[in-house]
């Protein structure tokens, strides 16, 4: 039952061999998809046995549907792995069971649990996050976001037992300025009114995000699930590295989401312009 898994990059020198690495005994295949790294990233997954191919990056949807278009993926199963993320030892035997003896699924939910300045992430409601990322070659596919993008697969799922780990070694400034450039894309699919119907967890997540939290005012609902996240789920549990992570993920994050959102609706309103059209005259997106 071969695998070829995809992982997608930008400057990951740090994170890529570790990658690599976890999930090498299990696959057949790795295909790095990089958008013109800088750094050492392409030689190093190449010296570690992974097969690069470079493609200019608009957003994660559309570069990961690029990889499963582009790569001549012939082995019977697929998985998506981010570059900071690896494979832990008891998800790696899970894998290799479930490879080997398949039954009538066509895809595979694990569970991805995140690890912020070296500490795991148990409480607040963010362990585990069950995800679909293995799944039969060819029908799997992700679906066009700007954010929050999953892979849709029609057809039965099961759960394999195990942890995918997200270990991103980069500083607080690095991890601030990705996020900023998240919040500009959440801000872009809030105004779209992008949806979209996925299934399990991630589809009551996202039900929750439509109907109860994008109607709440603006501002406001960033200190609302800071305090549902941080005090009623119990992320006050995850100690001093939990108040930095939930006061940046879940209060900064989220108000910074909003502040764009305000900001472009300014702009619009000014200079009468369209969505698209602010969108890339300050962030050069197209929409």
């Amino acid at each position: 039952m071969a695998l070829t898994v995809v992982i997608l990059t930008l400057n990951e020198a740090r994170h890529i061999a570790r990658a690599i690495a976890s999930v090498q005994v299990l696959a057949t295949r790795i295909v790095v998809i990089d958008s013109g790294s800088s750094d050492a990233t392409a030689a190093i997954a190449t010296a570690h046995g992974a097969e690069v191919l470079v493609n200019p990056w608009i957003n994660y949807a559309t570069q990961f549907n690029w990889g499963i278009d582009n790569a001549s993926i012939d082995t019977m199963w697929t998985m998506r792995l981010d570059a900071d993320e690896v494979i832990e030892p008891r998800l790696a035997v899970a894998l290799k069971t479930f490879l080997a003896a398949p039954g009538d699924a066509a895809a595979a939910t694990v569970d991805r649990r995140i690890d912020f300045m070296g500490r795991a992430m148990r409480w607040g409601g963010v362990y585990p996050v069950r995800q679909l990322r293995v799944w039969r070659t060819g029908q799997g596919r992700c679906e066009q976001r700007w954010m929050d993008e999953h892979i849709l697969v029609d057809g039965p799922i099961t759960h394999l037992g195990g942890d995918l780990a997200d270990i991103n070694l980069n500083n607080l400034g690095w991890w601030t300025a990705k996020h900023n450039g998240y919040a500009t894309r959440e801000a872009i699919d809030e105004l779209l009114g992008a949806n979209g119907e996925v299934h399990g967890q991630a589809g009551i997540k996202r039900w929750i995000k439509r109907n109860i939290y994008r109607r709440l005012p603006l501002g406001s609902r960033a200190l609302i699930y800071f305090l549902y996240r941080y005090v009623f789920r119990l992320g006050v549990l995850d100690g001093w590295q939990g108040l930095i992570f939930y006061g940046l993920q879940v209060g900064w994050y989220r108000f910074l989401v909003d502040a764009k959102i305000t900001e472009i609706r300014s702009l619009m309103a000014a200079r009468g312009h369209t969505l698209a059209q602010v969108v890339a005259e300050e962030y050069g997106h197209r929409i």
